[in-house]
């Protein structure tokens, strides 16, 4: 079988504009182009698509889908079978949250006592599922499972204040890593302010802290292509950026 980009749209529930638009940035191309100019996508290009629509299901950006999907060591197969475990993690996240709903509607109509601890559960494993999708499989060929289970451990016990400071905390990091790689200097104050704030953004989440594991985490954001994408998706070369100001924080020779 093959499909005009409206026909493919059509089936899969996406619009032309944004098919388009997947092969303008390569992440989807057409097996060809007919004679009369319109774009022609065959089963290869179907299955392509439905991996690009279970990962934008699970909350994967583009760039990263691109780096993973254009990877000489992606599989498909493999790649299915890790979506159906994410889409079974996150139904069991919707479960906590719609049980959550129950009780709080059960609360209001005074018919059950919910505790404030209660009142947050699921929130707290959504960030333990979210850190787990975009960084678990680099990160347990870095680390032990143990490691990675006290981890998600200290996530989980967070409070509610823990939780608001973390997610803060990341979208500050981000947004003085911009600002610092304005500069163009990793040893300046404003990169080394990142520094630091990545380092008690990490200290939410890890045992514990050292300056080798920084550093080596550091390095990892520009080895490997899905965490470089991440930092990368609104400032190329911010992942390499943040590597050198980390360097620099913990006294770290390239």
């Amino acid at each position: 079988m093959e499909y005009t980009v409206q026909k493919l749209g059509r089936m899969a529930g996406v619009s032309t504009r944004t098919l388009r638009y997947y092969d303008e940035i390569g992440i989807l191309k057409p097996a060809r182009i007919s004679s009369s100019g319109y774009r022609i996508y065959g089963q290869a290009e179907v299955d392509r698509l439905q991996q690009i629509l279970f990962y934008r299901e699970l909350g994967v950006g583009l760039e990263t889908i691109k780096a993973i999907m254009t990877a000489p060591s992606f599989d498909g197969a493999k790649a299915l079978r890790e979506h159906r475990e994410k889409l079974l993690e996150k139904r069991v996240q919707l479960n906590v949250l719609l049980s959550n709903i129950d009780k709080t509607i059960s609360l209001t109509e005074g018919r059950i006592i919910m505790s404030n601890k209660e009142k947050f559960e699921g929130f707290k494993q959504k960030l333990v599922d979210d850190n787990e999708a975009k960084y678990g499989k680099e990160i347990r060929e870095k680390y032990d499972d143990e490691t990675i289970k006290k981890s998600n451990q200290k996530v989980a016990s967070m409070s509610r204040e823990q939780y608001d400071e973390v997610t803060k905390l990341a979208n500050e990091v981000i947004e003085t890593l911009h600002s610092a790689f304005k500069t163009g200097d990793p040893a300046g104050k404003l990169a080394q302010k990142t520094a630091d704030l990545h380092r008690q953004w990490l200290c939410y989440y890890w045992d514990s802290y050292s300056k080798d594991a920084h550093a080596g985490l550091a390095q990892m954001y520009v080895d490997d292509p899905r965490f470089t994408a991440y930092y990368d998706e609104k400032q190329p070369g911010a992942a390499e950026f943040l590597r050198d100001a980390v360097f620099i924080y913990t006294g770290t020779k390239k």
